[in-house]
């Protein structure tokens, strides 16, 4: 891994981590002149995620300054997801259904936090979450649907703020375009998702990791 990629890397990937790991304060993505909201759009919101049993896409990450890192996401519902940063980015994020796992392999290091913890529990447990602690925000087009996801009793589990746009092929008849998550020192992380597809075979096996403090490189 060359300079500008450590330089490039380092401090988003940081801000990514504790984005979805441990979130914060809320996500506003209201608009100057913002479509009223359909109350139905969260149930439709809700099915949409609930229909998902398998989906791969590709994805970007961008922080706050703009700096961005690319990869694919893999994910297995109930609550399996993995983030296969772009060649040359040795990290990785995976959940295995019960702990989101950021294993850093340039420095060998492993931080691990439980999903209800993550503001992707809103995504991996669509069940326990967007129902509950969901509510829709306007935008200014009605087309998209704007669904921001917290506990308000519980602030320091994060808030992810999920975005929908009408797509035949996708579950529910809405497909996820991207999502934003705030952390505790309000860096924002923009996830965008592209050439999703689903209902493909995914192996559990994906959601294991090679542990860089063992000797051996049994997976995890």
């Amino acid at each position: 891994m060359n300079m500008i990629s450590k330089l490039k890397s380092k401090p988003l990937l940081g801000a990514i981590a504790a984005a979805l790991a441990l979130g914060a304060p809320a996500v506003t993505m209201t608009a100057s002149t913002p479509a009223v909201a359909a109350a139905g759009d969260l149930d439709k919101a809700v099915t949409a995620l609930r229909g998902i049993s398998t989906m791969t896409a590709d994805f970007t990450q961008t922080d706050r300054q703009g700096q961005t890192v690319a990869g694919k996401l893999t994910l297995k519902r109930p609550g399996k997801i993995r983030f296969q940063y772009e060649k040359g980015v040795p990290m990785l994020l995976v959940s295995n259904g019960k702990s989101l796992t950021l294993i850093d392999y340039e420095v060998n290091q492993v931080q691990r936090w439980p999903i209800s913890n993550s503001p992707l529990g809103a995504l991996l447990d669509p069940n326990r979450d967007v129902k509950r602690y969901g509510r829709l925000v306007p935008t200014n087009d009605p087309k998209v649907v704007s669904v921001e996801v917290k506990d308000p009793n519980k602030p320091e589990y994060g808030v992810i703020t999920l975005i929908f746009v009408p797509s035949s092929s996708a579950p529910g008849g809405l497909q996820l375009t991207n999502w934003v998550a705030l952390d505790s020192q309000n860096n924002r992380t923009t996830v965008r998702l592209r050439n999703h597809r689903y209902g493909v075979a995914v192996a559990d096996s994906t959601f294991t990791y090679r542990d860089p403090r063992r000797t051996t490189r049994r997976p995890n």
